[in-house]
Order: C-alpha cells, then sequence, then structure tokens
C-alpha cells in the first residue's frame, strides 16, 4: 500500500521546462515500478513513461521520447518527470501511478496506486 501525491505543474510557454515530483509514501515502495500518465479535457488516459522497481527499465510513450525524462530516488521516496521543449500538447492533468509488479505497463489497468494529478498547461 502507497500514497501518492504530485506536485510542481503550472503554467509554462511552449519550449520551456517543467519538473513534476511524486512524493510517495510505504515500506514497498522500492518494490513498485513507477508510472506518469496524462489525461486532456475529453481525451483518454496516455501512458507517458515508467521506471521500473530497480532504475533498470525505463519506457517512454511516443509522443514524449527525446523531450522528457522519467528518474526516482529512492533516498526522498520521490519519483520525477522532467519535461522538456514543451508544446501545448502537452497541456493535461498529470498523474503519478505505482504499480505492484517490477516493471511498470503502459496501460492504466496496470497501476494500483494513483496521486490526485496535478495541472499543466503550456502556452503557445
Amino acid at each position: 500500500q502507497v500514497q501518492l501525491v504530485e506536485s510542481g505543474g503550472g503554467l509554462v510557454q511552449a519550449g520551456g521546462s517543467l519538473r513534476l515530483s511524486c512524493a510517495t509514501s510505504g515500506r514497498t515502495y522500492s518494490t513498485y515500478a513507477m508510472g506518469w500518465f496524462r489525461q486532456a479535457p475529453g481525451k483518454e488516459r496516455e501512458f507517458v513513461a515508467q521506471i521500473s522497481a530497480t532504475s533498470v527499465i525505463i519506457t517512454y510513450g511516443d509522443s514524449v521520447k527525446g523531450r522528457f525524462t522519467i528518474s526516482r530516488d529512492s533516498a526522498k521516496n520521490t519519483v520525477y518527470l522532467q519535461m522538456n521543449s514543451l508544446k501545448p500538447e502537452d497541456t493535461a492533468v498529470y498523474y503519478c501511478a505505482a504499480a505492484k509488479s517490477a516493471v511498470g505497463a503502459t496501460t492504466a489497468r496496470g497501476y494500483d496506486y494513483w496521486g490526485q494529478g496535478t495541472q499543466v498547461t503550456v502556452s503557445s
């Protein structure tokens, strides 16, 4: 059982950068794969990135490859999503998720715990 709280969202201009944080709690955090998803108004929840429990395997959604970086700091029980070269199309509510598996899936159903979300708005 883990709790997740996202932070770091806000308004940024196209081409800018933003770093999201996901603070987690729970003694089993290090055994969970972690992922980021996003959902824009009227659209389905979209896979952004996942990082395996050991940080060895990392996966990105096609739309963010080369621009976003996921990482985790076990000492701080925190997962990050560094977003660079932001585009208006990146505007969405971003959710942190935890999966009871070594490697995270690319579908929302593969995750067991979710944060409340943080809004990211990219202006043109």
